[in-house]
């Protein structure tokens, strides 16, 4: 089945005219819409919401001035240039393929599926930046041990993606999640609270769960169908370090040493003992809250990527003599910008189509239909549950934000599941699961075409039926393990955060 999967997505168009067509689809759909009156009740601010159609003036207008700016402000964009420009000097440097050496000499191959998946899953702590170095690294440390490269990069993305909800910290997406949670809650108790840890307890134990399941699925299931690489990319020698490569790892160790000290002191206010009078102790916090989550340090996390990289990478090439001067430094930022020249293009049409589906309102509609046609059935509580999973997980498909579907489907269902004895913080879990399964298999996912790709780099008839086959089965599994693991969380009756029960009684 995944074989005539991958076979009937591969037959068609290059993902980047897939796009473009999707585009001019949404373009025509739009004026229907438009035409026949298309329309819902946003369920949490009881306005109208209308097809808008392209296809009319105004649409034309919008279409042609705003080309421009969808491809430049498309959040991936951004993401991975700058992020690849620190790289290019890590890899330039021979700092990349030293260290995969290193990992692959030292580590046990028997836990580096897990060890890849498990990062990935953490990964989500720093926002999404596990997209642009945790999944192409995935493909490179497999193909460093002689395995087939797109395995490695379907688990790295299955962590990353896939475990998008899971993590043994809190991540951005926990205190935007509760603030909608909290005022879709109010409508019914208007002094309700929900906290940003609602759902620590249960993400806790989901990220050793899933960490297992998608190694479990990769070994079992990726790699059989895989079988051996025959591509063309030439793996890292795995041959021991030279006297200057060690030289260069120690002074890289030590410089990693201290740049994270340093980013502790800019993200952790130093209070009592000696510490204390270090002056500037939590800098990079919310200079009016003091809050870490929604803080400059977490908002430039990419920045952080790209200077650590580039700062570990001209220490590596310094100590170990691969940098002769700054001329080899630009050289490495070119060479990894060079690559990406499909991708750019790939990312134009992406662009344009995302822009034009949000302007539409059709994502909003659907999701809002789908939402008051399941609250509409009467169902118990556990299929309630089950159903929202399942319709937070088909509307992954069309709509890419979390934050975005929340505040959509927030209003409609966490009532619903109050007046059933249900909190709100299980009710954000619920959706949270839905939201996290199909993010691998969505093309509307923001770093979808980034995959696409990554997975190219290894085999140039790589497409989206190649993802979608590879991944699907990552997406069932994880679906149908999450939703085990939710029925016997509320037949135990178990607390699914600090201060946040399972059950609300009005």
């Amino acid at each position: 089945m995944l074989g005539a999967i991958e076979r009937v997505g591969n037959k068609l168009p290059h993902p980047a005219t897939l796009f473009a067509l999707f585009a001019l689809g949404i373009v025509f759909l739009s004026g229907i819409a438009a035409l026949f009156g298309v329309t819902a009740v946003h369920p949490g601010t009881g306005e109208d919401v209308a097809a808008f159609n392209l296809m009319s003036r105004e649409g034309l207008h919008l279409i042609m001035t705003r080309m421009v700016v969808n491809f430049t402000s498309f959040a991936p964009l951004g993401t991975v240039l700058v992020a690849l420009l620190g790289i290019g000097v890590a890899e330039a440097s021979g700092l990349m393929s030293t260290a995969l050496r290193l990992l692959v000499i030292s580590a046990p191959k028997r836990l580096l599926t897990f060890a890849i998946v498990f990062a990935g899953i953490l990964s989500n702590t720093a926002s999404e930046v596990g997209y642009v170095v945790l999944v192409p690294l995935g493909g490179m440390i497999f193909l460093a041990v002689g395995r087939n490269p797109i395995a490695g990069i379907a688990a790295a993305f299955a962590g990353v993606s896939g475990g998008y909800s899971a993590n043994l910290l809190l991540g951005t997406i926990d205190p935007l999640l509760a603030g909608l949670s909290e005022e879709a809650a109010r409508i019914i108790d208007p002094i309700y609270n929900v906290n940003p840890t609602a759902n620590y307890y249960f993400m806790f134990i989901s990220t050793f769960f899933i960490a297992y399941i998608g190694t479990w699925v990769t070994e079992k299931i990726v790699v059989p169908r895989l079988g051996e690489y025959k591509g063309d990319a030439q793996p890292e020698e795995i041959k021991l370090l030279t006297g200057d490569e060690k030289r260069g790892i120690r002074a890289t160790f030590w410089t990693l040493i201290g740049v994270s000290l340093l980013l502790l002191w800019s993200a952790v206010p130093i209070e009592g003992g000696i510490w204390s009078s270090i002056p500037g102790s939590g800098f990079m916090r919310d200079p009016v809250t003091g809050d870490l989550l929604r803080s400059p340090f977490m908002s430039g996390i990419v920045a952080i990527i790209f200077l650590v990289a580039a700062i570990l990478g001209i220490v590596y090439g310094i100590a170990a003599k691969t940098l002769k001067s700054n001329y080899d430094v630009i050289n490495g930022m070119g060479k990894s910008m060079s690559t990406l020249g499909t991708y750019i293009v790939l990312v134009f049409f992406a662009a344009q189509f995302v822009a034009y589906f949000n302007w539409t309102n059709l994502g909003l509609i659907f999701a809002i239909q789908g939402a008051n046609f399941i609250g509409s059935l009467g169902l118990g509580r556990i299929p309630l549950m089950i159903a929202l999973v399942l319709i937070s997980a088909l509307i992954n498909l069309v709509i890419g934000s979390a934050s975005a579907k929340w505040a959509i489907l927030a209003p409609v269902f966490i009532p619903m599941f109050m007046l059933l004895g249900y909190s709100p913080e299980f009710t954000q879990l619920a959706y949270r699961v839905g939201d996290s399964v199909t993010n691998m298999i969505a093309p509307m996912m923001s770093y979808f075409a980034m995959i696409v790709a990554f997975m190219e780099r290894y085999d140039k008839n790589a497409g989206i039926g190649t993802i979608i086959a590879t991944m699907l089965p990552y997406t069932v599994i994880f679906l149908v393990a999450w939703l085990i693991m939710l029925v016997f969380w509320i037949l135990l009756g178990l607390p699914i955060g600090p201060g946040s029960p399972l059950f609300y009684q009005l």
